[in-house]
């Protein structure tokens, strides 16, 4: 029986550019001497889907959850056998919209935690929106990894949360001096690590590099993702 070739579904628009970094991640990264060398990808970049954090923080009612999987759902009609999701934030629903779905989804916040594991992390500072810190998304999972980790306090998270959404998704340039007092700070809790939680944040490294303190989730999630769909990474 001839196997099923992969074609990749991406659940995106949130936010846009996430989107946009990801696609050209995957596209970069593939070891290509032709177009046809390239993933089958189809892309849903739903950027009215309600907005993840809020409703998660009990700031609105507005579920994203059913509109998540009816793009899903599209995806798998045009053929996708398998998902990814380029949004952290949106993985607190991971558990739900993977019962749902006939194919496997790649979970971006597993393979992101098991990668700082086999870096030799034990304790992993996690940057990332207040909704996927309230909702302990990154805490299960290293819980789960036998990894401990740590959050920045409260007045750290909320300067987190500016940079996030008053800055980098209104398409203003981070302040790095505050972005960097907030890593200090998981650096003094005794962090080795710190992931890049939070797919608005990866545009941080892309846009003003980082060192290798921080792993960012959305490489991660490009890299597994290519593998899964049986390429060979190059140049991560």
């Amino acid at each position: 029986m001839q196997q099923q070739h992969p074609v990749l579904g991406i659940l995106g628009g949130l936010g846009p550019m996430s989107t946009v970094y990801f696609y050209q991640m995957l596209t970069e990264h593939t070891p290509a001497r032709c177009d046809q060398d390239h993933l089958d990808i189809v892309i849903s970049s739903r950027a009215t889907t309600p907005d993840r954090t809020a409703y998660i923080l009990g700031e609105s009612n507005e579920d994203p959850f059913s509109q998540m999987e009816r793009d899903a759902e599209m995806l798998v009609k045009y053929g996708a056998t398998v998902l990814a999701i380029p949004c952290n934030t949106a993985h607190y629903f991971y558990d739900r919209l993977a019962r749902s779905l006939p194919v496997p989804i790649l979970n971006m916040v597993q393979l992101t935690v098991r990668r700082a594991k086999a870096l030799g992390c034990t304790r992993l500072g996690i940057l990332a929106t207040s909704g996927t810190v309230d909702s302990c998304t990154y805490q299960r999972m290293c819980r789960a990894e036998d990894l401990d980790c740590v959050v920045p306090s409260p007045q750290r998270q909320q300067q987190l949360m500016d940079i996030i959404y008053g800055q980098i998704k209104q398409g203003r340039r981070a302040d790095m001096a505050v972005f960097h007092a907030i890593a200090d700070e998981l650096r003094a809790a005794g962090c080795q690590k710190a992931v890049l939680g939070c797919t608005e944040l990866s545009l941080i490294k892309r846009d003003e590099g980082l060192d290798s303190f921080f792993i960012d989730s959305t490489e991660v999630l490009a890299e597994e993702t290519l593998l899964a769909c049986g390429k060979t990474p190059v140049g991560f």
